[in-house]
């Protein structure tokens, strides 16, 4: 805190710092040890100051002064006892002006500081935090400042700092931190004039002091109610708010995330209506998770029947009706279907509208069906869950060559005896990687250019080099940095590429563009309403738009784009879109989990390697091969590794790459230990099957055990044991 409340610790501390003082006199006095400390020991010496201020009044206010613009700009953490002190010294209205003036001054200082002379240093600690800055910025202006200093989500010294790093301009900086940190001022200056009245212990139950303390306690909270109520009033000027509503919730948009959010709306016995422009679903089940991954089921049994030796039998070239395959996806989609169909999700109590839905004011749904027909429907509250669609990049001729994605290739394909004979992938991503390898082993020739030095550079570098080398394995050309330059269809189709050897063409039957996906968010009312920013749909850490009872899940909201995300994502965004006005939740982000299905496997969670070391993190990594585990060896596929990352000597799971055969099932317990908090040693003394490939999460937990031994204290069993044997 610079004169006022500050980070969440510390406020905390603040709230229990009276009776903890109090607290701390008793024992004392019990003690026997108060041979001068006591109520009026301390009452005697602030009349002893108050003496002296009496007599020089101007320099002893100044010197305080000094001390606190000195306290703040040096990011001291005692302003919190400097604000209550300036109470108990000066009284409420002296100390108020006092407390005000020197923390506004000193956050300026280190604001000037933090912006001439420590950028380099505080972006390389605080990078995350400033980006969240600066996306409260951008969204909000200087009220994102006020809103900071009034309920400090990010400690006073550090906003003092960050915002150094930031183009606002310092008087801006100045008058709104003075306006922001004003009130929490006044609560910690009314109870230090309230400590300074007390004569005795007992005084501590007086109504006044009582009430003092009370309202410490109670500033964070009545100071987000207020902020709050005057956010969503500024956001709402000029829009009339309906008397009443028709439904409590409208989620748009039936994929993964919309559809989790309606079913939690419907079970916590809401009136929700779920609008779907396209087929329930989404994207995951009709054109990404399920089709992908079953087209890569099929093309792993063709790659094992082509290597059946391995296994004792003989080796066999499979053929491959390709329309057959894709028959299956489709059978397999119309397998799962009703899961998410229209009918399942009506008899859990959602009203499901086909048709396009748009927001033609905050509180306003207008859906439009397939023949024309309009219908508004007004509800209490929106969640936005529209998915994401795959991004065509600028390249010159592109339009000519009829290019795939991951969403069209599945009707483009649908009907084609074989797989393209020629099949170029742009984009080595975990898309591009999973369908180049697929479509290899379906019989496909396949070149894969990726503009970056390396495949899957999200990944450790270790688990994208051996996909790399499975892919050539299975016959696709991989050209890492590669960018495209053109594509063209005078005689026959080609991509040209401009790589070390200078740019070649490549020909090709069809191409697959999978260079990034891009979320859905024309069409909406979303820009009318002013919810769109520069960087898309902006969402606070509840899952809440501009308009907070308009909030967001999935593919909108980011930070990834993953069906499971999507799911988690929704539930916290509907507890918040239908009970927000009791409670709000924050989203546990803090451990997701992704993996990438080639062959081998890439599952992931936490930070990687080169994350640690471009935030600077110091880690200890722990790594298990795979090359000696026993199930890994019986099944054919001894190829890959457990990476753990850790602070060094400290039990804590700080990121985890698994790359094997089944990476994406392996991952799940890391994930829950580092959900739960728990480190290597709770998985080590789990019992793990066997043979069964979980046993690799417990060997690495031994090999970090080991390590991490007391020779001391080895040296103490050595001579018990030797003392033992005689």
């Amino acid at each position: 805190m610079q004169g006022g409340p500050c980070r969440k610790g510390d406020r905390v501390t603040t709230r229990l710092a009276p009776i903890a003082l109090v607290a701390a006199l008793l024992l004392i006095l019990w003690a026997g040890w108060a041979v001068d400390i006591d109520p009026a020991a301390l009452r005697a010496r602030l009349e002893a100051v108050a003496a002296l201020r009496q007599d020089r009044p101007v320099l002893v206010a100044g010197l305080f002064a000094a001390a606190y613009v000195a306290v703040t700009a040096l990011s001291l953490p005692v302003a919190v006892w400097m604000t209550l002190a300036a109470g108990a010294l000066f009284g409420f209205w002296a100390g108020l002006a006092i407390a005000s003036f020197a923390s506004a001054i000193g956050a300026v200082l280190a604001f000037l500081a933090a912006r001439h002379l420590l950028r380099d240093r505080l972006r390389a600690r605080f990078g995350v935090r400033l980006r969240g800055i600066e996306a409260g910025l951008a969204r909000d202006g200087a009220f994102h400042l006020f809103s900071l200093r009034l309920i400090p989500v990010v400690p006073f010294f550090a906003v003092n700092l960050l915002m150094g790093m930031t183009p606002i301009r310092a008087r801006t900086f100045y008058w709104v931190s003075q306006a922001g940190m004003l009130p929490g001022a006044a609560v910690y200056v009314n109870a230090g004039t309230q400590l300074a009245g007390l004569d005795s212990l007992s005084g501590i139950l007086s109504g006044r002091v009582l009430a003092a303390f009370a309202l410490l306690a109670l500033f964070p909270w009545l100071a987000r109610a207020v902020l709050g109520a005057w956010r969503r009033r500024r956001a709402l000027a000029g829009w009339t708010r309906p008397k009443r509503f028709d439904r409590n919730l409208v989620v748009i948009g039936a994929g993964a995330a919309g559809l989790v959010s309606s079913y939690v709306a419907a079970a916590a016995r809401a009136r929700v209506t779920l609008v779907e422009a396209g087929a329930m679903g989404g994207d995951c089940l009709n054109r990404g998770c399920v089709p992908s991954k079953t087209l890569i089921r099929s093309a792993t049994l063709a790659h094992q029947m082509r290597h059946a030796g391995r296994y004792g039998l003989t080796d066999t070239v499979p053929d491959i009706p390709f329309r057959a395959v894709m028959a299956r996806v489709d059978a397999v989609i119309a397998r799962i279907a009703p899961h998410d169909g229209v009918e399942r999700y009506q008899g859990l109590g959602v009203e499901v509208l086909q048709g396009h839905a748009r927001l033609i004011d905050p509180w306003t749904v207008r859906i439009t069906d397939a023949a024309g027909a309009v219908r508004d429907l007004t509800t209490r509250a929106v969640v936005i869950a529209t998915g994401a669609r795959p991004v065509l990049p600028p390249l010159p001729g592109l339009d000519r060559v009829d290019p795939l994605t991951s969403d069209t290739l599945w009707d483009a394909l649908r009907d084609q005896d074989r797989a393209p004979p020629r099949l170029a992938v742009l984009g080595g991503g975990p898309v591009g990687c999973e369908l180049a390898q697929a479509f290899a082993r379906l019989g496909s020739a396949v070149t894969l250019i990726e503009r970056a030095p390396r495949l899957l550079m999200r990944e450790d570098a270790e688990a994208a080099a051996l996909v790399t080398a499975s892919l050539a394995a299975d016959g696709v050309t991989v050209l890492t940095g590669h960018r495209a330059r053109a594509c063209g269809d005078d005689d026959g189709r080609w991509i040209e590429v401009e790589g070390d050897g200078g740019p070649r063409r490549i020909g090709f039957d069809r191409i697959i563009v999978a260079t990034g996906r891009r979320p859905r968010l024309e069409g909406f009312g979303l820009e009318e309403l002013g919810l769109l920013t520069g960087q898309g749909l902006a969402v606070n850490d509840r899952l809440e738009t501009r308009l907070p009872h308009i909030l967001a899940a999935g593919d909108v909201a980011g930070p990834f784009q993953f069906t499971h995300l999507a799911a988690h994502q929704a539930g916290f965004a509907t507890v918040n879109a239908l009970f927000g006005g009791l409670r709000r939740f924050r989203v546990d982000q803090r451990a997701i989990p992704w993996a990438v299905f080639t062959d081998p496997q890439i599952a992931r969670v936490g930070l990687s390697e080169a994350e640690a070391r471009d935030q600077g993190i110091a880690v200890e990594v722990t790594r298990h091969d795979l090359a000696g585990l026993d199930r890994a060896i019986a099944d054919g596929a001894a190829q890959g590794f457990v990476k753990v990352l850790t602070p060094p000597g400290r039990d804590r799971i700080l990121g985890v790459t698994i790359v094997g055969a089944a990476a994406g099932e392996m991952i799940a317990e890391f994930v829950l230990a580092m959900r739960h908090g728990l480190g290597l040693k709770a998985i080590l003394n789990t019992i793990h099957i066997y043979p069964g490939w979980s046993e690799a999460n417990r060997a690495v937990a031994g090999t970090w055990r080991r390590a991490h031994l007391s020779p001391r204290l080895l040296a103490l069993v050595d001579r018990y044991h030797r003392w033992r044997r005689g």
